[in-house]
């Protein structure tokens, strides 16, 4: 799997994902809510941990996490850009746009 990011991705990402080594972006093919799991939304989250089912995938900017399971949801090369016009993130691929809003959520503040 290939991910990379856009100058304007990136740009947007540091405002909210700072320079926190700790921290790390995971790729969430989430299902919550969806009623099945091939009706999921991919999101962007900062996370504090990695969990067991997580691996690592390098990009052109930082490593982000992605669950193993849901791989097959995703396509090999995938784009992750910000559009301006609507204030979003969004996960294209060369074939199809796979979310053209993508939630950006910093999940670290809300076990607070």
């Amino acid at each position: 799997m290939n991910i990379t990011f856009t100058d304007k991705a990136i740009a947007k990402v540091q405002e909210k994902y700072g320079k926190d080594s700790s921290l790390y972006l995971k790729l969430k093919y989430d299902t919550d809510g969806c009623g099945c799991v091939v009706s999921g939304v991919t999101t962007l989250w900062i996370v504090d941990e990695k969990e067991s089912d997580d691996v690592t995938i390098e990009t052109n900017f930082v490593p982000v996490l992605v669950e193993k399971t849901k791989q097959v949801f995703l396509d090999d090369n995938m784009t992750i850009d910000y559009n301006e016009s609507a204030y979003t993130f969004m996960l294209k691929c060369p074939s199809q746009i796979l979310n053209p809003r993508m939630s950006f959520i910093d999940k670290t503040k809300e076990a607070l």
